[in-house]
């Protein structure tokens, strides 16, 4: 097989997207603080704040990991022509794992607070806390190593990776375990929600 012949400027396809992304966000905040109170954005807790960070890292992370599971199907069926097109996404894909996992462990610390929704389940719905809760955050902590892992691939083997079918192989598949993880500990994440917040 002929090795893929390698653009000078093959980084600018990622620029494109960065900005789109960027200016996407600016528009979303800029409406969003324009039409609502801030408390209304928020919601009334005193961990509001948290929340709303972790949802929206969660919430963008589910763009980024359903558009990376996209990303590693075309790559295992040989239809990326350029790796430069999956390192910018894989790099945000990780950088999204590790915020939503940050805000989501600073949320648990209110979670567990006396009177809070940890105390609630575990006098009446203790199946709820165990399988709901701790099985989620111990599912979303595997999105991490898995998202790096895969941008680590992507930034180091480059072409490589469009030449070997095992690294092609391992990198979908560590894209496709990215969003499996994350979707479960979105679900889950979101039923707790529901169910009693914060």
């Amino acid at each position: 097989m002929p090795e893929p012949k390698r653009m000078e400027n093959e980084g600018d396809t990622a620029r494109p997207l960065g900005w789109m992304v960027g200016m996407l966000a600016v528009v979303g905040l800029i409406v969003s603080l324009g039409t609502a109170p801030l408390s209304g954005l928020l919601g009334e807790s005193r961990y509001a704040l948290e929340g709303a960070l972790h949802g929206v890292s969660a919430g963008l992370f589910m763009v980024t990991a359903t558009i990376g599971l996209f990303q590693g199907y075309r790559l295992l069926a040989g239809n990326i022509q350029r790796v430069a097109q999956l390192e910018f996404g894989a790099a945000v894909n990780a950088f999204l794992a590790f915020l939503t996992i940050l805000f989501g462990n600073r949320i648990y610390i209110f979670y567990q607070a006396k009177g809070a929704p940890r105390t609630y389940f575990l006098e009446n719905m203790p199946e709820i806390h165990k399988i709901f809760f701790e099985f989620k955050e111990f599912m979303a902590l595997f999105t991490l190593p898995l998202a790096v892992t895969a941008a680590y691939l992507f930034w180091v083997y480059r072409d490589q990776i469009l030449r070997s079918r095992p690294l092609r192989t391992v990198s979908a598949i560590l894209l496709a375990l990215t969003f499996f993880y994350f979707l479960v500990a979105f679900v889950l994440g979101a039923a707790i929600t529901k169910l009693r917040s914060i």
